[in-house]
């Protein structure tokens, strides 16, 4: 299976690349094609990859997405100058501890609602799908439409609160484990104090090392000149690595270790190399939203029921993020047009496909919880994906208008 699976990621990889020019501007996102892609050619249609569904193939899913969140946040961490990223550190922690608290609530309440489970497996939901999704969050942040679209500060505030919040929902789900399971609720606070404390240490000391060594390195010409895409990375996998050993939150001791490094390496010698690992990221991708096509559990889905899922789809979508940020105007600083633009793309993609695995993991299979996780993946996948090339239009038909109603006053 794995050499179908990289034919056919291959192959959808050249045709993206060939016309990556044109996806960026239609409505369809190259994660939508992957995963329209892996549909086709699974089990219940062409049977070309026969995967088993992600019931069966969490534990390879959560490997999977542990190393493409990893990636994706040392890209986060490094796409803007340090002294910009300090400047946003207040509405950014007002993101991370307010608005992702709040979305947590807010799914848990819409799961409990729509489905009629129990307030542990409700809970299981909530945490798994509250923070935004980097990967998925990537295409209306980074490349020329978004960067001729939207603010600079909103992107900035877009792509570091995705970077953060994958790593820092970690103590939401080790509380929504001890809610569903055996787990007390001091065990669930000592874990998450040592997993976010220990990695967010971590992050520091590996990313000020690294920045350190390449600037020695550079200084005492005992480097190859070249992209420094294959130095973070293996920074990343080395931090990722490390964490794992540690039992430290792994995706966050990636992010911060990718700050500390872009805190003592210049931006501008980066500027370069820092366009390229935002193309390698667009790609890195296929290969998950592929499987996911291939491996969802249809048979599960149809279980939920098609109103419940509908209801589950439509609160997630709509309820769980937007009322927030349009509440948090105000305190962020956002004008009704980024509040609203915030407030839609905050997709849920690979980090909810990395914690539902981990709750199966850790706490067992509970088909409805994976079932309906993975439906809201999916459908946010979908909805996202076809909105974004309209909503970056709109975003600069509304910046336009704004300007226009602005001299017109002057």
């Amino acid at each position: 299976m794995l050499d179908v699976l990289l034919t056919v990621v291959g192959s959808l990889a050249l045709v993206v690349a060939a016309l990556s020019r044109w996806v960026q501007r239609a409505p369809l996102s190259a994660p939508l094609l992957a995963l329209v892609t892996g549909i086709v050619v699974g089990p219940e249609m062409l049977g070309v990859l026969d995967l088993p569904t992600v019931l069966e193939g969490h534990e390879e899913l959560h490997e999977f997405s542990r190393l493409l969140l990893a990636i994706s946040v040392m890209a986060v961490s490094l796409r803007y100058r340090f002294r910009d990223v300090r400047a946003l550190t207040r509405p950014v922690t007002v993101l991370l501890i307010g608005a992702m608290a709040a979305m947590a609530v807010i799914t848990t309440a819409v799961s409990a609602a729509a489905l009629g489970i129990g307030l542990g497996a409700a809970a299981l939901l909530g945490a798994a799908l509250c923070p935004t999704d980097p990967v998925l969050a990537s295409s209306v942040v980074s490349g020329e439409p978004a960067e001729k679209s939207v603010s600079p500060r909103t992107r900035r505030l877009a792509s570091l609160e995705s970077g953060a919040n994958d790593g820092l929902a970690l103590p939401l789900v080790l509380v929504a484990i001890a809610i569903a399971g055996p787990a007390g609720g001091g065990e669930a606070l000592l874990e998450s104090l040592w997993q976010v404390l220990g990695a967010a240490v971590l992050g520091v000391v590996a990313g000020w090392l690294g920045g350190k060594v390449l600037s020695v390195a550079e200084r005492h010409r005992t480097m190859q000149s070249g992209p420094l895409l294959v130095y973070t990375l293996l920074l990343a996998l080395l931090v990722l690595g490390a964490s794992g050993l540690l039992h430290v939150d792994g995706v966050l001791a990636v992010f911060v270790a990718g700050l500390a490094f872009n805190a003592t390496s210049s931006w501008e010698e980066r500027r370069d190399e820092n366009k390229i690992d935002e193309a390698v990221n667009r790609f890195i991708v296929l290969p998950l939203f592929v499987a996911l096509g291939a491996m969802i559990p249809w048979r599960e889905w149809g279980e939920l029921g098609w109103w419940r899922g509908a209801l589950l789809v439509l609160g997630a979508l709509l309820l769980r993020r937007l009322p927030v940020l349009l509440a948090l105007k105000r305190p962020l600083s956002l004008t009704w047009r980024d509040a609203l633009f915030l407030g839609w793309f905050g997709p849920i993609g690979v980090s909810a496909l990395f914690y539902l695995t981990m709750e199966a993991h850790r706490f067992g299979i509970n088909p409805t919880v994976m079932a309906a996780g993975t439906l809201v993946v999916v459908a946010s996948t979908v909805a996202h994906g076809i909105t974004t090339a309209p909503g970056l239009a709109l975003y600069r038909w509304m910046s336009e208008r704004a300007q226009d109603e602005t001299g017109a006053e002057q």
